[in-house]
């Protein structure tokens, strides 16, 4: 008797969060990603413009550049379990311009040369930045997938049934992308064209996602061919 509990409410869970499967995507863009960056690492075209020279380096937009973790994390999680529509807009939106942003550094290899040299034990936020530098390449940074996917979780809460008309979060979650957006410079990740590149990829993106194109809604099709197709077996 408990086996049987115990199995459909397993069956239950499978049915109500079987949009999961498109989580499977991050397994071939971290592989994609770890090629990327296992063999561009010297020869490569430098991404600069005239106004990374301008901007200064600040070590305490580390913060905002490490809250893109919680941000974008949060986001993916409330819609899983609350908007399963908004979800597949979102993801499609995600996959799609990550996808797109390693393909043009395969084609094209790029990095930056605009990190400083800190004197990391400044205070807290140096060494943190130290941290950052130490575990991620100067490289593959065109267009910046940290803006883009900033982008891409505020027009998703933007979008979302849960926050229309919702001011306070919008109004919150416009100024964290604005402000992981503006990290990504001052710590000198990023060259202002890859923030640039980054925002034009995410305009084309959204009328794609979000315009008469409902590329999306092929996501549960899919899913349920798939699953049609595993049974059959």
């Amino acid at each position: 008797m408990k086996k049987s509990v115990f199995k459909e409410k397993c069956l239950k869970l499978l049915r109500t969060y079987n949009h999961a499967w498109v989580f499977s995507y991050s397994i071939l863009y971290l592989i994609w990603y770890q090629y990327l960056e296992n063999t561009v690492t010297t020869n490569f075209n430098i991404i600069h413009s005239h106004y990374d020279d301008v901007i200064p380096f600040v070590e305490y937009f580390i913060i905002p550049y490490l809250y893109w973790f919680v941000y974008l994390g949060a986001v993916t999680v409330f819609l899983f379990l609350k908007d399963k529509n908004e979800f597949y807009h979102f993801m499609f939106y995600i996959c799609v311009g990550m996808s797109t942003c390693l393909l043009i550094c395969q084609i094209y290899p790029n990095g930056t040369n605009l990190r400083p040299v800190l004197d990391f034990n400044r205070n807290w936020a140096t060494k943190l930045v130290h941290f950052i530098y130490s575990i991620d390449t100067n490289t593959n940074v065109f267009p910046s997938i940290h803006v883009y996917n900033s982008i891409g979780a505020h027009i998703a809460i933007s979008k979302s049934k849960f926050f229309k008309g919702n001011i306070a979060v919008q109004i919150f979650s416009l100024i964290s992308c604005l402000s992981i957006c503006a990290s990504t410079v001052f710590l000198k990740q990023h060259s202002m064209l890859d923030v640039f590149a980054a925002f034009i990829l995410g305009v084309v993106m959204y009328f794609v996602v979000y315009g008469k194109v409902k590329v999306p809604d092929e996501f549960p099709q899919i899913a349920k061919k798939t699953r049609r197709k595993s049974t059959a077996v």
